[in-house]
């Protein structure tokens, strides 16, 4: 039987099984990166302002209407969002797999040039951002 060479003789096994983990470990490092799927999600990211606000007037100011107004857009998982005592808020709006993040960055500013009015002066002067990842 062909097993007896390998039973008989360890080394030639030894090389062998190393010489395969070699070329296995050659070819991982070899694959290109782009033939990895993209396993993110398409997300969008609302910023905005508002100077000498805390964290809590922050949050019921400008993140609640923005969050009425981009709740429910088209093929959206979840939202997430920050407020911080500096007076900045971010919104992450993050959408299903296979979602255009093109589209869903326009689906968004509409949401978020709706609200514009429900939020306080300053802020839209500043100005609210809308930007994919």
């Amino acid at each position: 039987m062909k097993l007896d060479r390998f039973i008989n003789r360890p080394v030639l096994s030894t090389v062998i099984s190393i010489l395969i983990v070699i070329l296995g470990f050659l070819g991982l490092i070899s694959l290109p990166v782009t033939q990895y799927p993209d396993i993110a999600p398409p997300t969008v990211s609302v910023r905005a302002t508002y100077t000498g606000a805390n964290a809590q007037t922050v949050l019921n100011s400008v993140i609640a209407p923005l969050e009425d107004q981009i709740n429910g857009v088209e093929n959206m998982m979840y939202m997430s969002s920050t407020a911080s005592n500096n007076g900045s808020a971010e919104i992450s709006i993050y959408f299903t797999q296979g979602t255009d993040p093109d589209m869903a960055a326009v689906n968004v500013q509409n949401r978020v040039s709706m609200a514009q009015g429900l939020l306080p002066a300053e802020v839209t002067q500043i100005g609210v951002t809308t930007q994919k990842r």
